[in-house]
């Protein structure tokens, strides 16, 4: 019982201390060492076994808590961002006893047509442990994250709630290899 008030204290501290982070003004994306802050999101599609249905909202960075983690905000989709998740989605079954997570987060406008396009892009997978979702803040994502607008695909790939790599990229120019590899270094 300690232990988990513990956990929730300092679940607690590092959101706070992320959205702190982004009212400074700085613009510049999450960098290695910096913490993850909450976000919530809806659930459209993918990841059957979670345990959350489509249309719930939550925080999946919560949920997730302090294990290994790889977040995606996508502006656009692409081909490449389609095989990203397809191989994002076998690392988390191959990597479980790493308890290694991931979700898709579409982000970049009006939260209706994000929930139709996330529906669209989770169609075009087979993806069963990776969850799509729209942010609640639909235009820019979360705050704290200070994502790129400039930027089609972010990814964010954390463990023990802090940064351990992030990449950005042009829809047409994901590269999957190199998001794999941090997620490598990150579970081991």
């Amino acid at each position: 019982m300690v232990r988990a008030m513990m956990f929730a204290a300092t679940l607690a501290a590092v959101c706070f201390t992320g959205n702190l982070q982004a009212a400074d003004g700085d613009s510049e994306c999450l960098a290695k060492g910096d913490p993850i802050g909450a976000f919530y999101v809806t659930k459209v599609a993918g990841a059957n076994e979670d345990g959350v249905e489509p249309g719930d909202e939550l925080c999946y960075r919560c949920r997730y808590g302090q294990s290994p983690m790889v977040m995606v905000f996508a502006r656009k989709n692409s081909d490449q961002l389609t095989a990203l998740i397809g191989e994002l989605d076998k690392a988390v079954a191959k990597n479980s006893d790493h308890r290694l997570k991931s979700f898709v987060t579409l982000v970049g406008g009006d939260g209706a047509a994000l929930q139709k396009e996330a529906k669209k892009l989770a169609s075009s997978t087979t993806v069963s442990n990776v969850p799509v979702v729209v942010a609640k803040d639909a235009q820019n994502g979360p705050r704290s994250y200070k994502l790129d607008p400039s930027s089609d695909v972010t990814v964010v790939i954390a463990n023990n709630s802090q940064v351990v790599a992030n990449h950005s990229f042009a829809a047409g120019k994901v590269d999957a290899a190199a998001v794999l590899k941090d997620v490598q270094n990150a579970i081991q």
